[in-house]
């Protein structure tokens, strides 16, 4: 599948709608106290970028954001893909992106959080394919039983 990938703002209305079905995807496989979501405001901060990937008409496809922490940490979030092009590898690609944004930004470490329940099987796939290795409880995220956290260092 032909993509273009860019940091875009999450201050849009086919992104804000992308969002809201992450977020309606996410709400039954995790209790509520035990998401952690960023919303599109805070998408908007200027530690966090968020890259967009649009098909070839313009309309978007998958997202996901790094949030810099300083001192060489970063953390992945909002990952995500619409269903109809799961498999296109597209959650790869944006990963991609933030990798190498990580690296200009001279962050040695990125880190994230994810769900434990069945239904995350494909992030797990994708970080694990992309070099990230399950770790301990990250950042002030509470080891719960709700959450697989990952990590990567970067060279």
């Amino acid at each position: 599948m032909d993509v273009r990938i860019a940091v875009e703002t999450p201050l849009q209305d086919d992104v804000r709608a992308m969002v809201a079905d992450l977020n309606d995807y996410l709400i039954p496989l995790t209790p509520r106290e035990f998401q952690f979501q960023l919303t599109v405001e805070q998408m908007a901060e200027p530690t966090v970028t968020l890259f967009v990937a649009r098909d070839g008409a313009g309309a978007p496809v998958g997202m996901g954001a790094l949030k810099d922490h300083g001192a060489g940490l970063g953390e992945v979030k909002r990952m995500y893909t619409y269903s109809h092009v799961r498999g296109a590898r597209i959650g790869s690609r944006v990963l991609e992106h933030i990798e190498a944004l990580a690296r200009e930004k001279a962050i040695n470490r990125l880190v994230l959080e994810t769900g434990e329940a069945s239904g995350f099987e494909s992030a797990w796939r994708i970080y694990e394919r992309s070099g990230f290795t399950v770790c301990g409880a990250v950042l002030d995220y509470p080891d719960s039983g709700y959450s697989r956290f990952y990590e990567k260092k970067l060279a």
